[in-house]
């Protein structure tokens, strides 16, 4: 079974056969091993499941002759995530108040501002593809989606603070502020419990969840309007409020996938995909607060 997040598909935090662990690794001796996973042991998400990467040679070992856990380097730390989740999406707000200063969107400009943002838009999406399918985590990479994301969302808000609501990007800032808080709390406090079942179900919605607005897109491309309607009016609120819960699934997901790393000694150099996929979702969350935002704003 295959992470929530497509930065985790191609190799950490993978899950083949219902096992967790890293991808492309050999089998280490002297260890269980389920498939070809060098470090499980069993389901992380069942109840009562043994470490899934007890073999883990990133792991703390303890040492035979003092009996304390003798630490080894290069290691993923909570810490290490915090600060590449930092500098991911600080890079985002960096080029996204840039091109909200130095894109105008006034009407005699939009359709430049529009035309650039869609480009920054496609390059971030390449990006963030050629990243989900190597073997290890390139920064250049993950910093250059964050870059090009940043200069579409910026377009996007600017337009929308101008045209729509003055001070709505504000109100969807602090609303995947809040969303990001309360899943965290949440989470923590074990609330959320993230199993094979919940996996399962927040897979399925978000595959009919963006199939709909897929659809919804052609038919708005091919035979103009809102499509379907799917992101105007009652059902646009409808859909918007979907789009956050399945954000804030989302977000659950990638916290269990850091807790693992974390837990079960994953190399440090996955910290770098912890924070893209992080900083994925963010995103999300902040395009579906602001689509949801500007549908009440504009029907007052």
């Amino acid at each position: 079974m295959r992470s929530s997040n497509p930065v985790f598909s191609r190799r950490g935090f993978s899950r083949d056969n219902g096992a967790a662990g890293f991808n492309g690794q050999q089998p280490q001796a002297g260890g269980p091993a389920v498939g070809t996973n060098p470090y499980a042991t069993g389901n992380p998400y069942a109840e009562g499941a043994t470490n899934p990467y007890a073999t883990n040679p990133y792991a703390p070992q303890q040492d035979t002759q003092l009996g304390a856990p003798q630490a080894r380097g290069n290691v993923m730390t909570i810490d290490d995530v915090v600060s590449r989740t930092a500098m991911t999406l600080g890079t985002v707000v960096l080029t996204a108040v840039l091109s909200w200063l130095l894109l105008p969107v006034d009407p005699a400009n939009l359709g430049k501002s529009y035309g650039i943002a869609i480009g920054a838009a496609l390059v971030a999406l390449v990006l963030s593809l050629v990243q989900s399918f190597k073997r290890k985590p390139s920064p250049a990479l993950i910093l250059g989606y964050a870059a090009f994301e940043g200069v579409f969302l910026g377009v996007i808000s600017a337009a929308v603070s101008t045209y729509i609501a003055d001070g709505v990007v504000i109100q969807a800032v602090l609303g995947t502020m809040a969303v990001f808080a309360g899943v965290l709390i949440a989470y923590k406090m074990g609330w959320i419990r993230v199993n094979r079942r919940f996996y399962g179900f927040v897979m399925a919605a978000a595959m009919g969840f963006m199939l709909l607005m897929v659809t919804n897109l052609l038919f708005a491309v091919f035979a103009g309007g809102d499509g379907l309607g799917f992101r105007s009016g009652g059902l646009g609120i409808l859909f918007g409020v979907i789009g956050i819960i399945l954000g804030a699934c989302f977000l659950a997901l990638d916290f269990k996938q850091v807790e693992d790393g974390v837990t079960y000694g994953a190399p440090r150099e996955e910290a770098w995909l912890a924070a893209f996929g992080l900083t994925m979702t963010l995103v999300w969350i902040y395009l579906e607060m602001l689509r949801l935002l500007s549908i009440l704003q504009g029907d007052d």
